[in-house]
């Protein structure tokens, strides 16, 4: 079966599902992922291509999963696959799936990630942070990196476009998991221009390890 015949079918297996949610899509696609792993990962790549606009993140998930599919992807696949990011969602998979664990293994240099920060476009700011997460997530093969990601929350620093600082509050919480003196460190020299939320949300992570403060009840 060709990708254009792999992408109809997986569409219609997904279209089908009744009252599909996400463990019940996921579940298809665990499948197909079972069925593709002795597919060469340029055929998952173009299977990926084929099926993004009907199902976005299963075919991030197809090309994460796969035991090739990452490193046959260029610059060119990546930003391909990220057409008409337009949502908080869909940036997220595409930085956590796709470019994430692409720019860990070496195949996204810097440079294109710096060059989406610098981006007119706030989801591709938003992708830029959100692809540090998978540097320093451990469930997605992270084991830290301090400078690659704070170089990537340096250059947004002062962005305040919510989406874009709810991201900046997300790189810099996952690498306090990895590197909290890092961390600390960035914000002391930025705290005259970081977003109120950063400080709090990050501040909150550094001293308690969690997002946000324990909800307390009030006394009778």
């Amino acid at each position: 079966m060709d990708q254009r015949g792999w992408a109809d079918e997986l569409d219609r297996r997904i279209r089908a599902l009744p009252g599909p949610t996400t463990e019940s899509v996921r579940r298809v696609r665990r499948e197909y992922s079972k069925r593709l792993r002795s597919e060469s990962g340029e055929s998952v790549v173009s299977l990926a291509e084929a099926l993004v606009d009907r199902h976005r993140w299963v075919a991030y998930e197809l090309i994460y999963h796969h035991p090739s599919a990452l490193t046959c992807l260029s610059v060119e696949d990546v930003e391909g696959l990220a057409r008409r990011l337009d949502s908080w969602g869909s940036v997220d998979a595409f930085g956590c799936c796709l470019s994430g664990p692409a720019w860990r293994r070496g195949v996204i240099p810097d440079e294109v990630i710096h060059r989406w920060a610098a981006s007119e476009d706030r989801w591709w700011r938003r992708a830029a942070l959100v692809s540090t997460v998978p540097l320093n997530l451990r469930s997605r093969g992270g084991t830290g990196d301090a400078e690659r990601t704070l170089g990537v929350c340096a250059l947004l620093v002062a962005d305040r476009d919510d989406m874009v600082v709810k991201a900046l509050s997300w790189a810099l919480r996952q690498l306090v998991v990895q590197d909290p003196e890092a961390v600390r460190s960035f914000m002391r020299s930025h705290q005259d221009v970081l977003a109120a939320r950063v400080v709090r949300e990050t501040g909150h992570k550094l001293t308690t390890g969690r997002k946000n403060p324990p909800r307390t009840t009030p006394p009778r």
